[in-house]
């Protein structure tokens, strides 16, 4: 069963740190439609230790999403996994911290900037389709080019400035 919110009570915490371990729904995660879906919780095991005004969580994060493919534009899952995560928190008042918002964009920010299939974790042959080439389109463009209008001034008055520093 997982919690809806990792909270973390400093006045239950050891001076030496605690081990925490367990589950966030996907639900944290509330991304916008067309984005990544989660598919599955984000798991944690977790170090938490108070440096002075600082709470540090050190340890495993993993959390499987299902991204589209940039190539194949298919469907894919991919676990973001972080076997070495650490989160620092800054601790404002003696009360409980919540951590979960923390985890969640620890997460996020590890997701792929162009996912691909073949880097998922059922990994897929990760092809274009032909009918995305360009090569394969016909060379002929139905699109005539517009007639450029005499002359405009404006243009020519900023086309002839020339750059007086050197350097650049």
């Amino acid at each position: 069963m997982s919690a809806k919110r990792l909270l973390i009570d400093l006045k239950m915490l050891p001076e030496e740190g605690k081990d925490l371990e367990g589950e966030l729904p996907a639900e944290i995660f509330d991304l916008p439609k067309g984005d990544a879906v989660p598919t599955g919780p984000l798991r944690y095991e977790l170090r938490a230790q108070r440096f002075g005004s600082e709470l540090l969580l050190t340890g495993f994060l993993s959390a499987p999403f299902e991204f589209t493919c940039v190539r194949t534009l298919h469907p894919f899952v991919q676990t973001i996994t972080l076997e070495q995560a650490a989160v620092s928190l800054e601790i404002e008042d003696g009360g409980p911290i919540d951590a979960t918002d923390a985890l969640r964009e620890e997460v996020l920010i590890h997701f792929p900037s162009d996912p691909r299939c073949d880097e998922g974790d059922e990994p897929q042959q990760c092809e274009i389709d032909p009918r995305y080439l360009a090569v394969d389109k016909p060379g002929v463009d139905a699109v005539e080019t517009a007639p450029r209008e005499a002359t405009d001034d404006r243009w020519s008055a900023l086309d002839a400035l020339k750059n007086t520093d050197p350097d650049h």
